[in-house]
């Protein structure tokens, strides 16, 4: 059974008249499938175009509006998968959205970089864009009772929500698929990104950060380590989080003199990397980090939800120097909200007194196995 992808209500909502509508997110959550669902809804005619085509890339190189108008030959939808491959796809798409009355476009990209980069500017004012990731909690509940949750939920913290991964049984499979994932698809952009071929790199980098979950990390430590210059590391990371393997959360400070003003920590996008990376796929009962998977898993579960909500927050860390911290803060709406990790809900955690008595208005929640579908769907 195919799943509703929680965006697809809204990404036909604004396929209009020369607008163009962006789709980003890692290879292998399902872009190219939601495309087909959305197909199945429309009547309409449309021309559906693969980037990765060198054919296709060398029609459109060429910028003309009666070449264009000779290649979608009348059709009023146009489709373009994985369109990051084409030289200039925002300069393309901006003479076609001008010039071909009535067009409507549809781009995906498995990559932020080169896609944002040229849709950027060239498409203010005549695209919206939405992201996709792997399966969400909500878009899961379609097909699990609330008796299912808690088992599934145990094996979404080792082996993530890959969508091909729910049609999988066998775990020696399930393994396999993120090893390929990782060797053959993940790390493909990256490496074709500005002649970067120092892929072992990369993936020691993602190792290190692996084992830092929930933690602040030093790029000079990591360089040293990893025997690359501060400054690559940051710029490795930088790449990485363009094509959605991890993500960066900033320290929450009103300057206080207590408060740690710099750091970052990092989260992975799908717990099933994570621990492919690390070759760790034992079930969480054999495990002494269910509390760095828990933590990674409803940090990205949370993510999903603000980006398919439209939420307006910003999303920070607490920490002093001696010590007293919060996993999450949210900036929403004027106030602060405060959360604590517990993955056993009989765990108890309080508000440190000094972001209490620093921020009086704000609100805070522990989110554990027994709440957080609240949370996130």
């Amino acid at each position: 059974m195919l799943l509703k992808r929680a965006i697809e209500d809204e990404v036909l909502k604004y396929l209009r008249p020369n607008k163009v509508v962006v789709l980003l997110g890692p290879r292998r959550v399902g872009k190219t499938v939601l495309i087909q669902q959305i197909l199945n809804r429309i009547s309409e005619p449309y021309l559906l175009l693969h980037g990765e085509d060198q054919d296709v890339r060398r029609q459109l190189e060429y910028r003309s509006t009666q070449r264009y108008k000779n290649i979608i030959g009348g059709k009023s939808l146009l489709i373009i998968d994985e369109a990051q491959k084409i030289p200039e796809i925002g300069n393309v798409l901006k003479l076609m959205v001008d010039t071909i009355a009535g067009i409507k476009i549809l781009a995906t990209g498995s990559s932020a970089f080169d896609l944002e980069k040229f849709t950027g500017e060239p498409l203010t004012g005549r695209k919206h864009t939405f992201y996709l990731f792997g399966l969400s909690e909500k878009e899961l509940n379609q097909t699990e009772s609330i008796f299912e949750k808690e088992a599934n939920l145990r094996n979404r913290l080792v082996y993530g929500n890959y969508p091909e991964l729910i049609h999988l049984e066998d775990l020696q499979e399930r393994k396999a698929y993120l090893d390929e994932l990782i060797k053959s698809y993940l790390l493909k952009d990256i490496l074709e990104f500005d002649l970067i071929r120092n892929s072992e790199k990369i993936l020691q980098l993602l190792r290190l950060i692996a084992y830092q979950i929930g933690s602040e990390v030093s790029f000079t430590e990591l360089g040293k380590q990893l025997g690359i210059s501060k400054n690559t590391v940051e710029r490795y990371l930088d790449l990485l989080s363009k094509v959605y393997i991890i993500h960066s959360v900033g320290a929450w400070s009103r300057n206080l003199r207590k408060e740690i003003v710099k750091g970052k920590k990092w989260y992975f996008f799908d717990n099933g990397i994570r621990n492919a990376l690390i070759g760790d796929m034992k079930p969480i009962e054999n495990r002494n980090d269910v509390g760095l998977l828990w933590e990674n898993y409803i940090i990205s579960e949370r993510i999903k939800y603000q980006q398919y909500e439209k939420m307006l927050v910003y999303n920070y860390f607490w920490r002093t120097y001696d010590q007293q911290e919060i996993d999450w803060i949210e900036d929403r709406e004027g106030k602060l909200h405060a959360y604590e990790f517990k993955w056993n809900p009989n765990k108890k955690a309080k508000l440190p007194n000094l972001f209490k008595e620093t921020y009086p208005n704000s609100e805070f929640e522990v989110i554990s196995r027994e709440n957080f579908l609240e949370w996130v769907s």
